[in-house]
Formats: structure tokens, sequence, C-alpha cells
């Protein structure tokens, strides 16, 4: 797969409404987790959940002739990646476990903001510039709303917004790791590899911290599983890839202000959630701060595949 985006264009009606149907699906994908956690355990879905995916995109990466092997050179960073991708999500499911959909959905949108402060020290000609700035001052704002909202907000439930949080910490270090090394990487092997990694990881996590692996399973969890492996690791890793190469990362990332808007609605309508006066604010406030950063940016950058996994 090109890491670079040397030619991109406009995307039509038809494209502008497949990649806001897509940020709608990345949004939801909190929801599908909550719902899965009737059946199994957190860690044992995590485990099942890329155990799916990877298998499924070995398949794509079979069938359109991806070689897999990586240079000797690149396996050290692959580990580091790895271990960053499994303390990340251990930390998202199991605090996701403890709050609510909507409350994680915020705070892991915060993830863009992350990466701004970092990429300004770690990553060259990428510094923090007035509109930048402006859209941090948004999303730290936001974020603040969710830790203030007091409705229904037991310790536990705040104690997993601050597992999320770290989880959000990690994803951006990982995101800034990416973009200093992948030049040389396959994008697939970035996400494949972990995954790998992880599966076994996460089952032993289950195996020891999971009240239980495996529970009673009905449709619902199990629809919710799929979703997750299927459909938004595996086809949403494919689709996002084709977009950024198509479209490129500046114009298909000035929409991610959806997937926040569109999880907290859901988890609203479908896991019956409070959506409190706070949670809107803190929503309106994050969904405009990533809309600054990203809305008709002109500067071009090499387009890496956005890990949307959580």
């Amino acid at each position: 797969m090109n890491n670079q985006c040397s030619k991109t264009r406009e995307p039509g009606l038809p494209a502008v409404a497949a990649i806001s149907v897509l940020c709608v699906l990345f949004g939801s994908n909190a929801i599908a987790i909550k719902m899965s956690f009737a059946g199994f355990g957190p860690f044992t879905a995590a485990g099942l959940r890329f155990a799916m995916a990877s298998a499924a995109i070995s398949l794509w990466a079979m069938a359109t002739g991806r070689p897999f092997a990586v240079k000797k050179e690149q396996r050290v960073h692959l580990l580091v990646l790895s271990i960053i991708f499994t303390v990340q999500l251990s930390l998202f499911y199991f605090g996701l476990s403890m709050t609510n959909a909507s409350r994680g959905i915020l705070i892991l949108n915060f993830q863009p903001f992350v990466v701004l402060i970092l990429a300004h020290f770690f990553i060259p000609d990428d510094s923090i510039s007035k509109k930048k700035t402006a859209g941090l001052v948004l999303g730290f704002a936001g974020v603040s709303f969710v830790f203030l909202d007091r409705v229904g907000a037991s310790a536990g439930i705040r104690t997993g917004d601050f597992f999320i949080l770290g989880a959000t910490i990690l994803w951006g270090i990982n995101a800034v790791y990416v973009k200093r090394i992948v030049d040389g990487f396959r994008v697939f092997h970035i996400v494949l590899y972990p995954m790998l990694f992880s599966v076994p990881l996460f089952l032993l996590e289950g195996f020891a911290w999971d009240p239980v692996m495996v529970g009673q399973i009905d449709l619902i969890a199990l629809a919710a599983l799929l979703y997750q492996g299927l459909v938004t690791a595996a086809f949403g890793f494919v689709v996002w890839n084709y977009f950024l190469k198509i479209y490129g990362v500046v114009t298909v990332h000035s929409f991610i202000f959806i997937m926040p808007m569109s999880g907290v609605l859901l988890s609203g309508l479908i896991l019956g959630e409070p959506i409190t006066k706070n949670i809107l604010v803190s929503l309106v406030l994050i969904g405009s701060g990533i809309f600054v950063v990203n809305y008709k940016q002109k500067k071009i950058i090499p387009s890496v595949q956005m890990s949307r996994n959580v």
C-alpha cells in the first residue's frame, strides 16, 4: 500500500456520504463494545475482537497480494507499537466496562489534541499554530466538562473515565510514533502485527481478571462482537485507507468530528444513557475543536491510517 499521498481529488456527494457513514460506524464502536460485555468479559471481548480482525485483514492482504514480510530493522518498531497497542486497549476496555459509552467516546476523541501537543515536539514542521491552539482550548474544555459532570457519575464511573483518559494519551503516543516511522512500512503491517501480538495477551488478561470470560451469549452480544471485529476493525481499516489514498488525509480527517457526535447521540438512543447538559456541552466543544483543527487545512501530510481500533 502506498504510504504517500501524491495526487488526491475532491470527493463527490457519494464519497462524502460514504465517509460520513464510515465515521458514524467508528463513532458507534464504543457502543458495540459496551453491548458485547453482556456476554463476554472485557479483556476476552478485546481478544476475540482482534482475533477476528487480524484474520480478516490477513485474508484481505493475501487476496490482494500484499506481502507479510518485514525488514529486520522494522521488527523493534513493531514490537514497541504492539506493546503500546496492548496496554492502550487494555485500559480502554477495562475503563469502558466501568463508565458510560457516551463519556468514553468523548474522552477518547481527545486523542487528536494529544497528537497535536506531541507532534509539536516530536514531528518536524508540525508545530502548533494559532488555529491548532484554538482547537486545543476547545478540546481541553470539552474533556473538562465530562469530568465535571456528576449526574449519575459514581466513583466507579469516574475511575473508568481516568482509565480511558490514560488509553487516549497512549493512543496519541502511538499515532505520533507511527508518523515518525511510517516511511518504509506497509500500512497494514502497522495495524495487523500489533493485533496479532495483543490477542494472546488479551485472552490471558481475560483468564486472570475477567469475572467470567464467556457468559450467557445472546444474539445482541454476539452481533456486537462481530461488529467490532469485522465492521470497524477490519472493513473499516480497508475502506478508511482507501479514502485516504484517493482523497488525502486533510479531506478525510475533516469529517472526524462526526465520530463523537454520532457516538454520543447513539449511546443515548441505543443504550439509554443519560445525555446531560455537561455531556452536550462537551460534545459541542470537542466536535468544534476537531473541526477547527482539520477544516480546510492546506498542508499535505503522509496518508497514515488512522488507528480507529478502539
